[in-house]
Formats: C-alpha cells, structure tokens, sequence
C-alpha cells in the first residue's frame, strides 16, 4: 500500500505544468515591444498656432494673399497662376513688402497636396511667416 502512495505522488509530480519558460517568453516580448515603441515616429505637419491675438497688427496690403479654390488652381492677387510659378511669384511680392507674410486661404475642397506645394514654395522663396486662413 505504502508503495501505492508513493506512484501517486510522482505521477502528480511530473504531470504539474512548467509555467517558467512561458513567464521568460511573456518577459521578452514585453521587453521587445517596449523598446520598439520608443522608435515609432508619427509622420505630420507642425503648425503653429498663436497663443493670443497679437497686438501689432501688419497693414493688410503687404500680406501676399494666396488663394487655392476648390479645384487646386492657385490666385494670386487676384491672377490665376501655375503652380510652378509660385515660388516666383512670391519672391516678387516678398522683395517688395519683406515685412510681409503669406497668407494661404484654401478652400475646404482642395487637396492637402496643392497647400504642401504652396507652403514649401513660399519657404523656398524665402518667406517663413505663412498663415492659413479659412476661406468661408
């Protein structure tokens, strides 16, 4: 009978799960995922916003005013102009009021890609102070 018991004992013994090399593999993925997460860069646009209405306000004709309608043709002043022509177009208008600032009011239909465009050819002429109004 003694030896009976004794068979039983063992045979719980070796039927009992291991649950170590799982808690090691938990450990490592957790590891993993944490490391990875710091590498995950987020792809956008960084627009700056006022923090308050500014006091100085610049007259309103030295702003280059460039408009973007609803399907992607680009004004300015009031002339319809290529989209290639409007790094040029700036530089003009920046070289004769440089302490103006571009001001892009795109129509709500218009394609993020045409206000890329616009907003890179205005820093390529020069010009870093860039707003975008909403055209109503």
């Amino acid at each position: 009978m003694r030896h009976h018991l004794d068979d039983i004992q063992v045979e719980e013994e070796e039927n009992e799960i291991n649950l170590t090399p799982m808690l090691d593999v938990v450990f490592i993925m957790l590891i993993f995922f944490i490391v990875t997460a710091s590498f995950v860069r987020e792809v956008g646009i960084d627009v700056n916003r006022p923090d308050a209405p500014m006091t100085e306000s610049k007259p309103e004709d030295s702003n280059i005013l460039v408009v973007i309608d609803a399907s992607d043709d680009v004004w300015i002043d009031r002339h319809l102009v290529d989209p290639r022509a409007v790094r040029a177009h700036i530089e003009r208008l920046h070289a004769e009021h440089p302490e103006g600032s571009v001001v892009i009011q795109a129509n709500n239909r218009s394609t993020n890609k045409r206000l890329v465009q616009v907003m890179d050819a205005a820093r390529s002429a020069g010009v870093y102070s860039i707003s975008i109004a909403d055209s109503r």
